[in-house]
Parts: structure tokens; C-alpha cells; sequence
């Protein structure tokens, strides 16, 4: 591809609107360009890289056994309320009406449209298992897009369904699109892991993100340096080893609850310092609402509360972080004095209180506090593990020690059992002629997210760095004096050869000036250049420079179609 017939609007400067690397390195290099608030135009440069993608993801995908169609991104409300999902899932779902006032959905993910297609033409065990999956466009009206393609509303993404006879299959189902992701996000030159998460909006019982590993990534990944053990925040697990986890009975400070007047001391760090004592000596009292009633949740003062644990714990997704005026309807205290004694509402600890006695609490009422509290002066409905893991707590798998990183969640995988195809009714006869219900996964991709993410974990200073998988080309050939004949034909002719040897090849023919050329080459991040000026050609050499390392070379002219070659087996 001729620069000079190429479509690539570069940009020297920042864009002011751009938080981050990717979105500003995207916007700069001419891959895209803002719309509307989270929706983009892919210009020529990001679609090559975008392709780069879904190649990929394809090659991997039909390897693994999957088969692919396209599904409609408008989808009619009445799939949405056979789940309920058509009110669950909030104000991110975008409603729209035809001409005719009928209600339809723009599909933000397509588990209801592909369980009703099954439910419509699988009648036999012959016919599972079965795998189906799309690339196609999705809309979630995100209250805050933001990061360009790192987080929008339009996007592109990848979703699977699969369908399978009974559980073993929907584990081995599950198995494969977990080394087909392993395989996809390792072909794409990433470093990532793949960590246990939640299952959220989307339902089920066993999921994996697929992280790739950024210091400018937006969640916390931990990870144990022992062992293969990862998960999200939401998700790791607390080594139950530091807790007793209520057995036998409760330790007894000997002391009697004594109220303390704290006046206007609402925080951990207030309380503490005004009481004279550590965070440990502290239970914090956390009042959730849902749809089942309030909950109190205890933990100790240098934790938090991990809701996602608790909302598995109490079977009520809807549970959330009480407001004010349910605070104070429960504990009958502002919200900074709630205490488990004498509270009405189900309560739960975390594993780390089985072993505390004479700790302080809110005493439930405006400016007391609790000293000496013991487990004994309240009833607890279950210890489990409830809070946020920490740096330094032990593995929950080999004992080992937990560390954190951050990362870029670009896929996840679910195994969803039979949570849509009970609901929609989609059943087939086994082996005996009896009915059973699917059982069922569903695996996604973000592939403009993944691109981005690639960006925000291979950057410098001048701009991008791809990895030679996802590069929109492979070698951009610089000319430095286009206007001298010799030098020109010289770079024409290794043009034609790289391009009729089958290298994606950019070749910069425009009539600037050297320092321009190199700023846009590195800006863009195409992993080789190759340059000709009229020093290298009186020598009878061409320069290259690897972009990753900066490695610099002279290779003679007849050599350079081998050498570029050379250098993208390497690197493939």
C-alpha cells in the first residue's frame, strides 16, 4: 500500500478529550475517529488491525469446532421477558419501537436470540453438541463511555453459544473455548491470564476473564507467584486457613459491651484514633438492601466487603449497598454507627472475626461506639468468606502468597448450565425418548477492546508498538528522496518484491521530509522499517530498525526481501 494513496489522517497532537494511551495512540495514528459519545468510525489503518483480529479469532474458534452465522443486532422484547431480562438488565439495554409500537431491544449480547433458534431446530441428542458463533456489532448504553474502543457503546465482539446433552458435555464444551481463548489471545502476541470472575448480568455458575496484563489496566487481577491461581477482585478467594470459620465456640474476651460516646467519629481511621486502637480491633457493620430484605455483613476494620461474595452467599443478586434512610431504619443510627448487637436483620461475618473477642463496634445510636464486644452478644447466620483480598494474604490454592496486577479484561467465558434454556424451553429427547433440558455456555470476545488493550500494553513515547500478529502491516519501506530517480526506483523495486513475496507492506512514497516519515512510522508502530536514502544506495544498503527493540542494521539492497522475511518468521 502507497502512503500516498493510503487513507491515514495522523495527528501531532494530543487529542484533549483522550484519557487514556489506547484512545489517544488510536486517535493519533489515524485508526479512528469519535462519532458520538462511545461510538467510533474504524478508519482504514484500525480495520487492518481489527481484521487482524477476528482472523484470529476464527482460525481458533472453527479449530475448536464452533460454527459461524450472523444473527440480527435488533432483537424483539418478547425473548427478553421469557428470561427476564427485559427489566433486569437496566437502562444499559437500548429500547426502541417499529412503526407499529412494537417493543425491540439493540442486542447488547445474544443469549435469548440463539437459545430460541436452538429451541426452534434441535430436537435430538444426534443433533448435540452443538457451537455457534457470530462477529458482530453490539450496543450497551454505558452511563460513562469512555477510552475510545476500550469501553463504548457501539463495539464489536465475538460471542459463542454452545448446547450440550447433560454437564459432562457442557464441561467439555467449556474446556475447549477456554484453550481456544488460550490459544487466540497467544497468537495475538499478548501477555494475559485468564482468572475466575464472576458471572454478572449474564447468569450461571463457573466463569473466566480473560485479562490482558497492563499497568494502565482498569481491574485488579490476583495472582499467586506459586501457582497457576488467578481471579479478578470480585472473585479471589481468601485462604480459609486464617479463620477457625466458627467451629466450636466463640473466643470470649471476658469484658461486658461498654457504649462509648464518639462524637462525629464516623470512619475507621477516626474511630481508631479517637478510641486508641488498630483497625484490627475493629468490626465494621456494612447494611446491603435487595430484593429479599436488608442484610448486615461484619468485617474487620482493614477489610472490605467483597458484595459479590455475599450476593453468592445469600442467593440475591440484587443486593446492594443500603442508602441512608435504610441504614437508619435498620440500626436506628446514621450511617458510621451501625453495630451487629441487637440488629433485627440477618447477619453474616467474614472468616476473619471466628477468632476476634472484645473488639469495638457502632453502637446504633448517633455518637456510640461498642468496646468489648464478643461474638457471643450477637447471632451469626453463617461465616463464610466475604471480604476483599489483599497483597500479602495466602493463596486460596497452594498457600503461596498473593500478588496483584492490573489488567484489561478483554474475554470472558461462561458456563451458564440451563439458566436460559429452562427459561425459553429449550429441550430435546435423549437416548430413552425422554425430554431434557440444554444445557448450556456462552463465551465472548471484545475485538476492538482487544486491539486497544494490545496498545495499552505495547507503547514508548514515540507511539504504538504492535506485535507483529495484530500490526497493520508487517514492514513500512521508508524513501527518503523520492524526487532523486535513483533512489525512487530503487525503492520502488524492493516494494514490488516485498509486495509480490506476500509482505503487507506500507510503503511511505510521500514527499516529506525524513523527520516526518520517522515520527509517523513509530507513531503507527509497524514493526520493521526499512529505509532507503541516497547514502544507503551509493553503499549499496538499506537501513532497518525493529520498532520493539529499537535494533538497528544495514542489509545490502539484494538482501532485503530475505531479511524482512527473516524477520517476520521470527517474530510470527
Amino acid at each position: 500500500m502507497r502512503y500516498s494513496r493510503f487513507f491515514l489522517p495522523t495527528l501531532r497532537e494530543v487529542p484533549a478529550d483522550a484519557e487514556v494511551i489506547s484512545h489517544r495512540l488510536m486517535l493519533r495514528a489515524g485508526m479512528i475517529r469519535r462519532v458520538a459519545a462511545g461510538i467510533y468510525e474504524v478508519l482504514p489503518m484500525g480495520l487492518r488491525v481489527i481484521r487482524k483480529v477476528e482472523n484470529i479469532i476464527r482460525e481458533e474458534m472453527d479449530r475448536a469446532g464452533a460454527l459461524e452465522l450472523f444473527m440480527p443486532s435488533i432483537l424483539p422484547a418478547e425473548l427478553w421477558q421469557e428470561t427476564g431480562r427485559w427489566d433486569f438488565y437496566g437502562k444499559e439495554l437500548l429500547r426502541v419501537r417499529d412503526r407499529h409500537s412494537r417493543d425491540f431491544c439493540y442486542g447488547p449480547t445474544h443469549e435469548e436470540v440463539f437459545t430460541d433458534l436452538v429451541r426452534r431446530e434441535i430436537r435430538s441428542y444426534r443433533q448435540l453438541p452443538l457451537n455457534l458463533y457470530q462477529i458482530q456489532t453490539k450496543f450497551r448504553d454505558e452511563i460513562r463511555p469512555r477510552f475510545g474502543l476500550m469501553r463504548g457503546r457501539e463495539f464489536t465482539m465475538k460471542d459463542a453459544y454452545s448446547f450440550d446433552r447433560d454437564l459432562a458435555g457442557a464441561e467439555r464444551s467449556y474446556q475447549a473455548m477456554h484453550e481456544a481463548y488460550t490459544a487466540i489471545f497467544a497468537r495475538c502476541g499478548l501477555r494475559f491470564r485468564a482468572v475466575e470472575a464472576d458471572t454478572g448480568k449474564i447468569g450461571g455458575s463457573l466463569s473466566h476473564e480473560f485479562m490482558v496484563l497492563a499497568d494502565t489496566g482498569e481491574d485488579r487481577v490476583v495472582s499467586c507467584a506459586a501457582c497457576d491461581y488467578a481471579a479478578n477482585l470480585e472473585m479471589a478467594a481468601v485462604a480459609p486457613s486464617e479463620a477457625r470459620q466458627g467451629s466450636g465456640p466463640p473466643p470470649d474476651s471476658g469484658l461486658d459491651p461498654e457504649d462509648v460516646q464518639t462524637p462525629g467519629k464516623k470512619t475507621v481511621q477516626e474511630v481508631c484514633q479517637f478510641l486508641g486502637i488498630t483497625p484490627q480491633e475493629l468490626v465494621k457493620t456494612i447494611v446491603l438492601k435487595g430484593e429479599k430484605g436488608p442484610v448486615a455483613v461484619l468485617v474487620r476494620g482493614d477489610h472490605e466487603v467483597n458484595s459479590v461474595k455475599v450476593r453468592r452467599l445469600v442467593d440475591d443478586e440484587t443486593l446492594e449497598l443500603a442508602d441512608a434512610e435504610t441504614v437508619a431504619a435498620v440500626t436506628g443510627a446514621p450511617v458510621g454507627f451501625a453495630g451487629p448487637v441487637g440488629l433485627k436483620v440477618p447477619l453474616y461475618a467474614d472468616n476473619a472475626l471466628a477468632e476476634m473477642a472484645g473488639f469495638v463496634t457502632g453502637g446504633n445510636a448517633d455518637d456510640v461506639h461498642t468496646r468489648g464486644v464478643d461474638l457471643a452478644d450477637f447471632r451469626v447466620e453463617a461465616f463464610a468468606d466475604l471480604r476483599e483480598a489483599v497483597e500479602g494474604d495466602p493463596c486460596p490454592k497452594c498457600g503461596g502468597i498473593l500478588t496483584f496486577l492490573r489488567g484489561i479484561e478483554v474475554g470472558h467465558i461462561f458456563y451458564l448450565g440451563t439458566k436460559y434454556s429452562e427459561a425459553m424451553g429449550a429441550r430435546f429427547l435423549d437416548e430413552s425418548g425422554a425430554e431434557r433440558i440444554i444445557e448450556m455456555g456462552c463465551y465472548g470476545i471484545g475485538v476492538g477492546r482487544t486491539a486497544a488493550a494490545a496498545i495499552e500494553q505495547n507503547h514508548d513515547g514515540k507511539g504504538i508498538v504492535w506485535p507483529l500478529p495484530l500490526a497493520p502491516f508487517q514492514v513500512v519501506l521508508l524513501s527518503l528522496d523520492p524526487g532523486k530517480t535513483e533512489v525512487h526506483a530503487v525503492a520502488e523495486r524492493l516494494y514490488e518484491e516485498l509486495t509480490a513475496g506476500g509482505l503487507e507492506v506500507l510503503f511511505d512514497d510521500r514527499e516529506e521530509r525524513p523527520g516526518v516519515k520517522f515520527n509517523d512510522a513509530d507513531l503507527v508502530g509497524i514493526p520493521l522499517r526499512v529505509t532507503v536514502g541516497g547514502r544507503g544506495v551509493k553503499e549499496g544498503v538499506a537501513e532497518f530498525k525493529e520498532r520493539a527493540t529499537g535494533e538497528e542494521s544495514r542489509v545490502p539492497l539484494d538482501r532485503v526481501p530475505d531479511a524482512v522475511r527473516e524477520f517476520v518468521r521470527r517474530q510470527s
